[in-house]
């Protein structure tokens, strides 16, 4: 076996991706999957394996980095996405680490600061100038992912009840969501109930309501717009609380699709008073670079560059 080659796996609610490069940077070969949350997808492993089948008998490959949804945060599921891996490079150095950590790590390419994240779940995370980490948030759903695109779209389908009842104002979002899930108006609730309970992944099914709602904010309705807000201050909550872990001008990044909506990130910027650094790497770029910290190799610009350079076909 040779060091030629090093695998990053970023993992989250709603996919995964595997990529490989080289002593460069060079992204050579990708892969892509459904959700590996183990805290709401018992089928995880399976996606996972198939996604890392192609790579399972690839012997360059010198060490992999892991980076996973809920790892670190069960000690029972934790162990089991160390066996995954370790079942699948038995020969290969292995990082496992959480997926946010990633993040953090590719968004500020190793520098210091924080990252808040907002996916399916929501979470921030801080490095300070010393390497020690800290971590806020990341509950999941039942009892914390405030902030994330799970809880917005569980606020959308709130709210589009209270306005079908007449207990609030009628919002666009209404037509909108009824229209993206091709269901019926003229028997709402057994359409939106039927809808709800005959999802298999309910958390990631719900949590892709955002989307909905961000263009529907776009728009200027008043209540797609009142949710988008309210997820800013659920997530600036998370930068302040993170906030005395770093130096009081430490940079502040993001991470996660929900950050697709200018509307949700102008409202956090705005809630935190200054701009953020724009990431500089995805998540998968920050595996990548811990995968290369397993086998010493130099975090240089250029290798960091090259990793960039490919991010279309990795985001």
């Amino acid at each position: 076996m040779t060091d030629g080659l090093i695998l990053g796996i970023d993992g989250g609610g709603t996919k995964v991706l595997a990529a490989l490069a080289d002593r460069t940077g060079r992204v050579v070969k990708i892969a892509r999957g459904g959700g590996v949350n183990p805290m709401d997808n018992p089928g995880w492993r399976e996606v996972l394996d198939t996604v890392l089948a192609p790579f399972a008998e690839v012997t360059e490959i010198g060490a992999v980095a892991a980076a996973l949804p809920a790892y670190g945060e069960v000690a029972r599921l934790s162990a089991l996405q160390e066996q995954a891996i370790a079942e699948t490079f038995p020969a290969a150095q292995r990082h496992v680490l959480n997926d946010v950590e990633a993040a953090h790590f590719g968004a500020l390419s190793g520098r210091p600061g924080i990252l808040i994240l907002s996916g399916t779940g929501s979470m921030a995370w801080a490095r300070d100038e010393d390497g020690r980490s800290a971590r806020v948030g990341g509950w999941g759903d039942m009892i914390g992912d405030e902030g994330s695109a799970y809880a917005i779209g569980r606020a959308a389908l709130s709210l589009i009840s209270q306005a079908i009842d007449g207990r609030a104002q009628p919002t666009a979002l209404t037509d909108a969501v009824f229209d993206a899930l091709s269901l019926d108006r003229t028997d709402p609730m057994n359409a939106l109930g039927g809808w709800v309970t005959g999802l298999e992944r309910p958390r990631a099914g719900i949590a892709a309501l955002a989307e909905v709602v961000d263009r529907v904010a776009r728009t200027g309705d008043a209540g797609a717009n009142a949710l988008m807000e309210q997820a800013a201050d659920e997530l600036a909550r998370h930068v302040s609380a993170i906030a005395p872990h770093c130096a009081s001008d430490a940079d502040w990044t993001y991470a996660g699709g929900t950050f697709a909506s200018p509307v949700l990130l102008a409202a956090l910027t705005r809630r935190i008073g200054r701009a953020p650094v724009p990431p500089r790497l995805p998540p998968i770029g920050g595996a990548l670079l811990a995968a290369a910290q397993c086998l010493g190799w130099p975090l240089e610009d250029g290798f960091v560059g090259q990793i960039a350079s490919a991010r279309n076909g990795t985001d």
